[in-house]
């Protein structure tokens, strides 16, 4: 069964509610840091609370209406963490997930292996009851918008969340997310201008599709589709990167700006990104300056909405303090194009994914990591 597109509502705000206008273009970048800053909230009680009232808290997993909201005495691994990046331009529109990305940290809770999952992934997303969603074949982006509905009511980003962690439970073979977090778009351009930019490695030359050099928005092609005018360029080397520029960077996804591998390409810099912000957050630099920390701090707490399922997002921060950048293993999983009577369906894995999740549930990746080198993606 082919799945139509999403439905909108109208009424009663959504989780976002309240947020700033800002905050409702969101991705994946950020929570990283957030959860890999445990080293630095230790001890910092007035920090730690003010960051934590600052986050947004929402039930991601249907866990409230289930009756689970006994919190636990301990975080122990294994752990899996869905963080998920959402673009719901207006309030009325169902969003979609355009960045989703799996955080597995093992038993030991000493590293981290980071994979993204294709947003356009051909995947069969499950009946959903609280959405009124039959259940149906779509890609995988598409699960947070039908999960968002709800009836004579704006779309509910919180209950899309639900469906997509289900859906991306049974891709996977992932029984349970441990937590869950929905990421705020520009909130991350706020975390990266209040560290005062993030040094990251451009691996090759990229032409910006959407921004001129000075970071303005370039016009719309008066005769076509696209955009005209002068393009930022990231060029290849060590950068300095201003919060724009990052944020710019790693939505760039099209051969033509030097992209060869198109959303593969936009996921491996994502990942990138996300070890350099996590390396620029824990830096001398911020740690030892106060307001720096600070202005760090409250930033990340207004770009996203966390569920701990029972512990706070400062309990995972102190959980994973012993993990850091260069512990975090950046994963690619192989895939193509799925066409169905010479029509694209989405993308699909290659059957060698099978043995990855496989050696995930096993806790066996370093071994399925020496024998499958090109699983694993580099920072240069």
């Amino acid at each position: 069964m082919i799945v139509g597109k999403a439905g909108k509502g109208g009424g009663k705000p959504s989780v976002w509610s309240g947020v700033p206008r800002w905050a409702r273009v969101c991705t994946v970048f950020g929570a990283v840091l957030m959860l890999l800053s445990g080293a630095v909230l230790v001890g910092v009680e007035a920090l730690m609370a003010r960051y934590e009232g600052a986050v947004g808290k929402a039930d991601l997993f249907g866990d409230q209406a289930a009756g689970a909201r006994e919190r636990k005495s301990d975080i122990k691994g294994p752990l899996n963490i869905l963080l998920v990046g959402i673009d719901p331009r207006n309030p009325e529109t169902p969003p979609l997930a355009d960045s989703i990305m799996v955080l597995h940290v093992p038993a030991e809770m000493d590293r981290a292996y980071l994979f993204s999952m294709p947003r356009d992934l051909y995947v069969e997303i499950p009946t959903f009851n609280k959405a009124g969603f039959g259940g149906g074949n779509d890609k995988l982006n598409a699960a947070m918008s039908y999960g968002s509905r709800v009836a004579g009511q704006n779309p509910d980003a919180a209950r899309g969340f639900e469906l997509l962690a289900m859906t991306v439970q049974n891709a996977t073979g992932i029984k349970r997310f441990d937590a869950g977090a929905i990421i705020n778009f520009s909130g991350f351009q706020k975390i990266v201008d209040a560290m005062g930019g993030v040094d990251m490695y451009i691996e090759r030359e990229v032409r910006s599709e959407h921004r001129e050099p000075d970071g303005k928005h370039r016009k719309g092609n008066p005769n076509g589709e696209g955009y005209v005018g002068r393009q930022a360029v990231y060029k290849k080397g060590n950068q300095h990167l201003k919060g724009w520029q990052a944020l710019d960077y790693v939505r760039q996804r099209y051969p033509k700006n030097g992209v060869p591998d198109g959303d593969y390409g936009r996921q491996r810099h994502q990942q990138q990104f996300v070890k350099a912000m996590a390396g620029q957050a824990l830096s001398a630099d911020v740690v030892t300056n106060p307001v720096k920390l600070d202005k760090v701090l409250r930033a990340a707490g207004q770009s996203l909405i966390f569920n701990g399922r029972g512990n706070s997002v400062i309990d995972f921060g102190i959980a994973l303090k012993n993990i850091r950048p260069e512990t975090i293993q950046m994963i690619k999983l192989p895939g193509g194009s799925l066409m169905e009577n010479g029509k694209y369906r989405g993308e699909r894995f290659d059957p060698a994914v099978e043995d990855f999740f496989a050696a995930l549930h096993k806790e066996q990746l370093d071994a399925f990591l020496l024998e499958h080198p090109e699983f694993q993606n580099k920072s240069k």
